[in-house]
């Protein structure tokens, strides 16, 4: 929430009804909550979830009972913490008060599809640090991904060593986790770049929006360099695309506003065609994704 809060939302529910559960006041974030990510159950069995917030933490929270709990998982450097002759260390958790000015504004994180301790989080100076739940007092690794606010990151979900970056900057960035010194793929936008989503079907087929009300979805095993397809969602100068999600059963795309709007989208023909023959396996998709790794990394081999 806005608010620095998190709720857990009934969906069989009425609109308007209240939370299901939602955190205390004390337990708030300082600053807004941009994405929460649900998580397996714990040891316990008690269903639980992450947060991240611009006031530079990472948070878990566990239901307990009709309560909600919250623990600090890690405090993000800022990019002056993170000069090459220190060391990649995560302030230490029970370091209060800790300056504002010491931690990143968190934008948004995921977890690995390989290995569900490590997480990806991307802040507003376009770091992006690699970190884990089990070693939550350092950072794996750290890298400038892009020059401004970082608004949605993901790993693929067949390949988990690519993962994707969308910005303030205009630009959407493809990353191979093995060498993280260049991008595979940039595609450049004439605007902010507000979501980005990979297709459940195809390890080369995602979707993005952009500022200016507008889906993008891409394949790029047809087409390394435009957008398959692109569809205006909202026209008026004033609504702005915030989020974009495949639908992981059915060939649809959803799409919401900052006005709280949600679009309905059914993928073209072509784009669907694997969804309804269930033709795609994690091998071949795999492959289609390191052939173009190779593309990228070997151009004297391009025929």
């Amino acid at each position: 929430l806005y608010d620095g809060g998190v709720a857990i939302v009934d969906v069989r529910q009425k609109a308007d009804s209240q939370p299901f559960l939602q955190c205390a006041v004390k337990d708030k974030h300082l600053d807004p909550v941009w994405q929460v990510r649900w998580q397996k159950e714990d040891a316990e069995q008690r269903l639980n979830f992450f947060s991240v917030s611009s006031d530079g933490h990472v948070s878990c929270w566990t239901v307990i009972k009709i309560n909600l709990e919250r623990k600090d998982i890690a405090k993000l450097p800022s990019e002056k913490k993170n000069t090459e002759d220190m060391p990649h260390v995560l302030l230490e958790l029970d370091q209060d008060p800790t300056p504002p000015h010491d931690l990143a504004r968190g934008t948004c994180f995921d977890f690995s599809p390989a290995a569900e301790s490590v997480y990806l989080v991307g802040t507003e100076e376009g770091l992006v640090h690699k970190c884990s739940k089990t070693y939550n007092t350092k950072v794996l690794s750290t890298f400038k991904a892009h020059q401004h606010a970082i608004y949605a990151i993901r790993w693929n979900p067949f390949q988990p060593r690519v993962f994707a970056t969308c910005s303030a900057d205009w630009t959407m960035r493809l990353w191979d986790e093995k060498n993280t010194s260049t991008h595979l793929f940039q595609f450049d936008f004439g605007g902010g770049v507000t979501d980005f989503d990979w297709s459940p079907y195809s390890s080369t087929v995602f979707a993005l929006t952009t500022e200016d009300g507008t889906i993008h979805v891409y394949d790029l095993s047809m087409n390394k360099y435009e957008p398959v397809c692109k569809q205006l969602v909202t026209q008026k100068s004033n609504m702005r695309l915030t989020r974009v999600i495949f639908n992981k059963e059915h060939p649809i795309v959803l799409a919401g506003d900052d006005h709280g709007y949600m679009a309905t989208l059914k993928l073209s023909p072509n784009l669907r065609q694997a969804v309804a023959q269930k033709t795609y396996s994690q091998e071949d998709e795999v492959a289609k994704m390191d052939k173009l790794i190779t593309w990228v990394r070997e151009p004297a081999n391009h025929k």
